[in-house]
C-alpha cells in the first residue's frame, strides 16, 4: 500500500505542478501578488495530496507569531519547504541555489520571493544574500531559513551553518526555532513515504542582539530538543 500511495502521489503531484508553475509564470506578467496567490495554491495543492494520497497530516504546537521573524527550521525532508507556504503569511524562503537552477520552477520560485543561497560564492554572495533578506523584510514578510543547510535523518544532531548566525545579525529580525519530525514518514533520499502526522513545533521568540555562539547554541538545543 505504501507503494502505490507514494507512487499516485508522484504521477498526480509532479506533472500538477507543472501546470502550477506555469500558471505563476503567466500570472507573474500581470504582478507579484497574482503570482503568491498560485504559489499558495500550489501549496495546498501539495497539502491535498500529501493527506488524502499519502495519508500524511499536519499539526501545529506553538505559537505562530504574527509579525516578521526569521524562522530557523530543522530539515528532514520536501515536505517543509512547500508546508511552509501554507503555514506562514507570505514568507520568503531561503534555498540552495541548485533549486534556483532547476528550469521554470527556479524562476518562479525566485519570483515569488525565494532567495539562493551559493555556498561557493564567498563573501559577495553573503552580502547578496543578506540585502534580498532585508529587502524581503522590509515589506513585512518573514524569512524561513533552514540553518543545518540541509536534509537531515530524523533524530541526528547536525550542525548548524555558519550563514544563518550572519544573517541573524544583520537583518535584526526576532528569531523563532521550529522543529519537524518529517523524516519519520517522509525519509530523506527515499521514494517511499508512510502515512502520518508530521509536526511544526514553535519554540520560543530569540530577541535580536545575541553573539554568534550564543543564537547558535539557542537554535541548535530548541530544534532538537523540541523534535523529540
Amino acid at each position: 500500500m505504501t507503494l502505490l500511495r507514494s507512487t499516485l502521489f508522484a504521477l498526480i503531484f509532479y506533472p500538477g505542478s507543472l501546470l502550477y508553475v506555469l500558471a505563476a509564470l503567466a500570472s507573474s506578467l500581470v504582478g507579484a501578488a497574482p503570482l503568491r496567490r498560485v504559489a499558495r495554491g500550489w501549496a495546498y495543492f501539495h497539502r491535498w495530496c500529501a493527506a488524502y494520497i499519502l495519508g500524511i497530516r499536519t499539526r501545529v504546537e506553538g505559537v505562530i507569531p504574527d509579525y516578521p521573524v526569521l524562522y530557523a527550521m530543522k530539515h528532514e525532508s520536501m515536505y517543509e519547504t512547500v508546508e511552509t507556504l501554507v503555514l506562514l503569511r507570505d514568507p520568503a524562503v531561503l534555498v540552495k541555489q541548485e533549486l534556483a537552477d532547476i528550469p521554470l520552477w527556479g524562476r518562479v520560485a525566485v519570483l515569488h520571493g525565494s532567495i539562493p543561497i551559493d555556498r561557493e560564492g564567498g563573501a559577495s554572495a553573503l552580502r547578496k544574500l543578506v540585502r534580498a533578506a532585508r529587502a524581503a523584510a522590509d515589506e513585512g514578510r518573514s524569512l524561513v531559513i533552514f540553518p543545518e543547510g540541509t536534509r537531515v535523518p530524523h533524530g541526528e544532531r547536525a550542525p548548524l551553518r555558519s550563514g544563518f548566525a550572519a544573517l541573524y545579525r544583520q537583518i535584526g529580525l526576532p528569531v523563532v526555532p521550529v522543529a519537524i519530525d518529517s523524516g519519520r514518514v517522509w525519509p530523506r533520499g527515499s521514494f517511499l513515504k508512510r502515512p502520518g502526522v508530521i509536526t511544526f513545533s514553535f519554540g520560543e521568540v530569540i530577541q535580536p542582539g545575541l553573539d554568534r555562539d550564543a543564537v547558535e547554541a539557542l537554535v541548535h538545543d530548541e530544534i532538537n530538543r523540541l523534535n523529540n
